[in-house]
């Protein structure tokens, strides 16, 4: 390249340069900017027929919008009071949104229909919330309401999942064969509201409805039931319901891992799988050794299980294995020694489960105990304690329930408690049984036993007495 082409490629590009910075208009290029995201919901211009129409007669209404918009998860949202054989059938198009009616309407009533958060804008998908439209096929509007709360007996917190339903049937069996006159869902603090009400008399009754039919078809879901009808008229107080299912298995502690035998190749699929409640290494002073088979026992020979201490592995004494009732828990019962080597050796075919698996060879389970020192002191006070409602304490550990104690007295005392954090609530307990038993409706109509959470946390340490004072 010669230094001539050099020089006037140099100057070409300085020229360029120039024109470009010294051109109106064309310094700093800055995209367009879009204005504020839209946070507002669309707004509701028309209803045809207009809300709170009497003497309705029609079986279409239309609801015209200010913008563009759309209906998601309408059969999750939609709640059409009274409930109709056939749910009316919802449509939209731009701006409007159309609901017909499938079924036949009752004379001289008062119809509600509450799209949840179904319709929304379509550019920025901002809700218009709870959005409720009511007609009346007689002369006036039935205005009558009935509020209330639904708790979990066993825990005494909420879920937001479960419905509420009024049936005008008294039969117990209306909760299966019938679906309700009345549903309603719960709002963020466990609140339920019926709008619009005739002034009858009801069953009230809460559900988790996970198959959408509006009946209680498992004793496995969450199920509650009002002691006694309700009137439904302008002194109608509200409603505690208490939410109870069938017990369930045993939680092992969230940071447990399982604790199996180690073969290899195709032989892991008939290996005897279960977890124990060792944690770290280690078993506590105040509770008892357990396994846990994934699979019930169909067989299980005490005499297959041995319990050993120190590394001169010196017989146990004074030690005995339980089963469970559903043959899936096995406990070992001994009066532990502080700081202490032990081992339990399990012969290859001390258990077999339902699915006929076995142990692959003989296994030893090798863990120490805690010392006097891993251990705090406990004490709480607990002020305006209801003691003739039989209350026992319930203190809980990542929401499970850790150790439950009868109370004769407004103070709980242990020498030795373990480390950690804790929740605490009260269980009154009816039948003085010591555990939380759910109700039974169809046979009783027994509620279930009640369980109140306490508003405070505790939090025990070792080698020092945790002293706490709780006024409920």
């Amino acid at each position: 390249m010669s230094f001539k082409y050099f020089i006037s490629s140099v100057l070409i590009i300085l020229a360029i340069a120039i024109s470009l910075i010294s051109s109106p208009g064309c310094a700093n290029i800055i995209p367009p900017q879009g204005g504020p995201r839209d946070s507002l919901p669309p707004v509701l211009e028309k209803v045809s027929p207009a809300d709170s129409t009497l003497n309705f007669t029609g079986n279409k209404i239309t609801f015209t919008f200010d913008e563009f918009i759309e209906v998601q998860n309408i059969s999750e949202n939609l709640i059409f009071s009274p409930t109709p054989s056939v749910n009316p059938y919802v449509e939209y198009k731009l701006k409007t949104v159309s609901v017909k009616l499938k079924d036949s309407l009752e004379a001289n009533t008062t119809y509600t229909i509450n799209f949840g958060n179904a319709i929304k804008d379509f550019t920025e998908g901002n809700p218009y919330k709870n959005f409720t439209y009511t007609f009346s096929t007689g002369n006036f509007i039935d205005s009558l309401e009935l509020k209330g709360n639904v708790l979990l007996a066993e825990t005494g917190k909420i879920d937001t999942t479960l419905i509420v339903m009024l049936h005008t049937n008294s039969d117990d069996s209306a909760v299966i064969k019938e679906r309700p006159r009345y549903f309603t869902k719960l709002d963020s603090k466990g609140n339920f509201h019926f709008k619009n009400l005739p002034r009858k008399t009801f069953y009230l009754y809460a559900l988790k409805d996970d198959n959408n039919t509006k009946r209680y078809t498992s004793d496995k879901s969450l199920f509650a039931f009002a002691d006694k009808p309700v009137v439904i008229n302008e002194k109608t107080e509200p409603i505690i319901l208490n939410a109870y299912t069938a017990k369930t298995a045993e939680a092992l502690p969230a940071n447990n891992p399982a604790r199996v035998a180690k073969p290899s190749g195709t032989e892991a699929d008939k290996r005897l799988k279960y977890q124990t409640n060792l944690i770290g290494g280690q078993q506590d002073l105040l509770s008892d050794f357990y396994f846990i088979f994934n699979d019930p026992l169909k067989f299980f020979d005490v005499e297959g299980l041995k319990l050993f201490t120190d590394s001169t592995y010196t017989p146990a004494s004074t030690f005995r294995f339980l089963i469970d009732s559903s043959n899936t828990k096995i406990s070992l019962l001994h009066q532990w020694k502080q700081n202490t080597q032990y081992h339990i050796i399990l012969n290859k075919s001390f258990a077999e489960d339902s699915l006929g698996k076995k142990l692959l060879k003989d296994d030893t389970l090798n863990f120490t105990t805690k010392g006097a020192t891993d251990y705090g002191s406990l004490k709480i006070k607990l002020r305006n304690l209801e003691l003739s409602k039989n209350p026992v304490l319930q203190i809980l550990q990542n929401s499970q329930l850790f150790k439950s104690f009868p109370m004769t007295s407004i103070d709980f005392s242990q020498e030795m408690f373990l480390p950690g954090e804790y929740e605490l609530r009260i269980l009154y307990d009816s039948n003085k049984n010591g555990i939380w038993d759910p109700g039974d409706f169809f046979n009783k109509h027994l509620q279930p036993e009640l369980t109140k959470p306490i508003d405070r946390k505790i939090s025990v340490k070792a080698a020092w007495q945790n002293e706490f004072e709780i006024i409920l």
